[in-house]
């Protein structure tokens, strides 16, 4: 990529399942009806599926729209889903519940998202899509009319004093008659455009939940493809969302994760050490005996459902994926729903760009089995604010009871409200590391392959300084340092005072600071493009 600025029809920003699809779609669309379409995808990891993370059991429901001959193609989609399992547990023991309708699997497949996006980009190539990775894109573009026309990539080189190195390369200029932003959770461009064009002035809060997963080698006669396993209860507080999920994959590979939403209250919980506190557990230290961990990872994730969906157009654009987010919370996925929300855009802009009609992206939307699916469920995620008792009788009333057509809509509430001061509630004593099933965060840190220019400038800008110390240290017992999964945020000693500390290249990109700091002082931006995690498998 030269200096020279760029110019296509359409510039999606993102590589995951719905920037990917969204760029699939419309190549289909110009070959079906012989026209001429340029497109291209932006993607800050080093490559496609480097960055994703997630479960992962896949609805295949758009992937046949899609792609409806996928099965013929030589994909990585083999190992169906199948022998359901919902337990409770408690510190020493397992309980089996009846499988919650939204979670049942049949017909779906256990597959790892990043080798699943590698091969929607082959995919999308192939079509003749321009894929670019390891370019972040860092600014948005507007014309003189406050019109979106495309993203500027971030340069290359940069010192930590800001000032270019001999290795600087400027950003690069990329033009779109559109421009699809599916940045994931919580993306950087979307919050720069909620904010110039009001576009979540109409809907709830969004919500979020993180979640902390690792791939283990396990003993082949414990390996079980296509098994799922979803629990709820120990080690998280009756009065904390979230649950674990252990998903058996091809090759002896096992997928597990706890996820916890971000909407807890204690500032003393860390969601990294309830993961592997969780894992000492009885039931799962016996499927874990005499494996190995392969993968360590973490992300952010939508929770907030139907009614946190905010305007999705925007002049110029629209908004895609789980940057909108769309996942639903009950079923426990969301590459589905992102993936039709990337198709659906792609035929609003190929019929505005080539037919010549308007574009009408979030109307094709709010008529797609996406919002439909959504809006049945809207009320279950919400109901657990109340502690998981009434969660569960309230997601048992709107399943089973109801079938989501309640006459109420419950509310969604900022996440980074939630949180109590420290003098409210209680520590939490976390055990040491074993080695064995619990690990410490530099040697998880390994596992996710991060690799950094460590002379860049910092990607977490704080407002004001002084804040993480005067208020998140002295009243909330200084939260990040337990909420992020990678040990970012450290307090340190500092000629006799006790000063913040930001270990940039221990970032894994799952932006839970953005979200979750009581006072809004942290922003997180792109770095360097290339930066970050390298996963495998995950």
């Amino acid at each position: 990529m030269s200096e020279e600025a760029m110019n296509y029809d359409v510039v999606i920003v993102g590589a995951g399942p719905a920037g990917l699809s969204a760029a699939i779609r419309l190549k289909r669309l110009a070959k079906e009806y012989g026209k001429e379409l340029s497109v291209c995808v932006l993607e800050k990891g080093a490559e496609v599926g480097s960055h994703i993370l997630s479960g992962c059991v896949l609805e295949p429901r758009a992937l046949d729209e899609l792609l409806p001959e996928w099965q013929e193609m030589d994909s990585p989609i083999t190992t169906r889903a199948k022998d359901d399992r919902f337990m409770f547990l408690t510190k020493n023991n397992v309980y089996r519940l009846p499988t919650p309708r939204p979670t049942k699997n049949k017909g779906n497949y256990i597959i790892s998202l990043g080798e699943f996006c590698r091969w929607l980009a082959e995919q999308a190539q192939g079509m003749g899509v321009d894929i670019f990775p390891g370019f972040a894109a860092a600014e948005v573009l507007f014309d003189e009319k406050d019109q979106v026309i495309g993203v500027q990539t971030g340069p290359m080189g940069v010192g930590k004093d800001g000032k270019p190195t001999d290795q600087f390369q400027p950003g690069v200029k990329i033009f779109g008659n559109m421009t699809l932003l599916a940045e994931g959770c919580r993306g950087s461009l979307t919050k720069e455009l909620f904010k110039k064009y009001d576009l979540d002035k109409d809907n709830d809060p969004q919500t979020f939940g993180i979640g902390i997963k690792e791939v283990w080698e396990i003993d082949p006669l414990k390996s079980k493809p296509g098994k799922v396993l979803h629990t709820i209860g120990w080690p998280l507080a009756s009065d904390t969302y979230g649950g674990s999920f252990l998903y058996h994959m091809k090759g002896n590979l096992l997928s597990i994760g706890l996820v916890v939403g971000l909407d807890y209250q204690n500032p003393h919980l860390d969601p990294f050490k309830e993961f592997q506190r969780f894992k000492t557990h009885p039931y799962i230290k016996h499927i874990l005996q005499g494996g190995k961990r392969v993968s360590f990872g973490s992300k952010a994730l939508n929770e907030g459902g139907f009614q946190s969906i905010p305007k999705l157009e925007f002049p110029g654009g629209s908004l895609i994926g789980c940057t909108a987010g769309f996942m639903n919370v009950p079923k426990i996925k969301g590459t589905h729903t992102a993936m039709k929300s990337g198709m659906v855009a792609a035929d609003a802009i190929f019929g505005h760009l080539c037919m010549d009609k308007p574009y009408a992206y979030e109307e094709r939307l709010q008529e797609s089995w996406v919002y439909e699916e959504l809006h049945k469920v809207r009320n279950i995620r919400p109901g657990f604010q109340r502690g998981r008792v009434f969660g569960l009788l309230n997601a048992a009333f709107e399943t089973y009871i109801t079938g989501g057509k309640s006459s109420w809509t419950l509310k969604n509430h900022a996440d980074y409200k939630q949180l109590k001061y420290a003098s409210e509630v209680e520590p939490i004593d976390y055990p040491s590391p074993d080695n064995e099933f619990s690990f410490d965060r530099p040697s998880s840190l390994y596992l996710a392959n991060l690799s950094y220019n460590e002379n860049q400038p910092c990607h977490l800008k704080l407002a004001d300084l002084g804040r993480a110390m005067n208020v998140n240290y002295e009243e909330y017992a200084f939260p990040e340092g337990n909420y992020c999964p990678a040990g970012v945020y450290e307090v340190v000693d500092v000629e006799g005072h006790l000063a913040l500390q930001i270990n940039a290249a221990n970032c894994l990109h799952c932006k839970t600071c953005d979200i979750k700091d009581p006072t809004q002082n942290i922003t997180w931006i792109p770095s360097e493009g290339g930066s970050g995690p390298n996963y495998r498998n995950m």
